[in-house]
């Protein structure tokens, strides 16, 4: 399923905040030249501009516009907030990503990974253990589990680059939601071995589980992120909501 026009626009924004193009607390162009820009309605200009909002991106400001209001922080930031694959999280961060696939396999769920993962009991997986560094540095290690039926061709070499890419681009699936679940949990002989974590220094990582669905409200994947504590960062950007 194509992308919406507004979140192709959101993304198109958002990358020049991030890049600079539009310098902190600098007003965006107004929405009359946004609308030309991107040849589309009101609606849609609103729409994407909305998302930039709830991302803590910009500010709309009444009778003057909207203000860039990013600032990029000097740790290696992950967002809680939205959905984003680690190389767009690499890129967002102005490092060098790379992926390393240290197990790629296909099982079925027994008792054990359904209540771990939620996926059926028998339903056919695909394993997936990467270790993720940035600027090589080994900083998160993925335990996914992808439901295979609806993620078909998966592949180690998919795996080593963008598993989203894939699911977007290739397949045409849409992703829509994840719910998550942030921890910290002590590390493991994994942790330690990939890490490169000295247990007398840290003996604990922060872990964030996440159930992902697509838009036929399918979870396609349960996945848990196992993140270095000296070289991460969780940031959201939180509205208050009044009824």
């Amino acid at each position: 399923m194509p992308k919406a026009k507004y979140e192709q626009i959101y993304k198109d924004i958002k990358q020049k905040i991030e890049s600079g193009d539009y310098a902190y607390s600098e007003l965006l162009p107004s929405e009359n030249i946004l609308i030309h820009t991107y040849d589309c309605s009101r609606n849609t200009v609103r729409r994407a501009i909305g998302m930039l909002v709830l991302d803590g991106y910009v500010q709309t400001i009444q009778g003057k516009g909207v203000r860039n209001i990013f600032r990029p922080v000097a740790q290696n930031s992950f967002v809680l907030g939205g959905i984003e694959s680690f190389h767009e999280s690499a890129i967002r961060n102005n490092k060098t990503g790379r992926t390393q696939v240290l197990q790629f396999m296909e099982i079925i769920a027994d008792e054990k990974i359904q209540a771990r993962t939620g996926f059926p009991l028998g339903s056919e997986l695909y394993y997936i253990q990467r270790l993720h560094f940035l600027d090589e540095k080994p900083l998160i290690i993925n335990h996914n589990y992808f439901l295979k039926s609806a993620v078909p061709g998966l592949t180690a070499d998919i795996a080593c680059h963008s598993i989203y890419d894939y699911i977007e681009h290739t397949l045409h699936m849409t992703i829509v939601n994840s719910k998550r679940i942030m921890t910290v949990e002590k590390i493991t002989q994994v942790d330690e071995k990939y890490l490169h974590l000295d247990v007398n220094d840290y003996n604990c990582v922060a872990v964030v589980s996440s159930h992902t669905y697509n838009s036929d409200g399918v979870m396609f994947e349960f996945t848990q992120s196992r993140h270095r504590p000296d070289y991460f960062r969780f940031q959201d950007n939180a509205v208050r909501r009044i009824n």
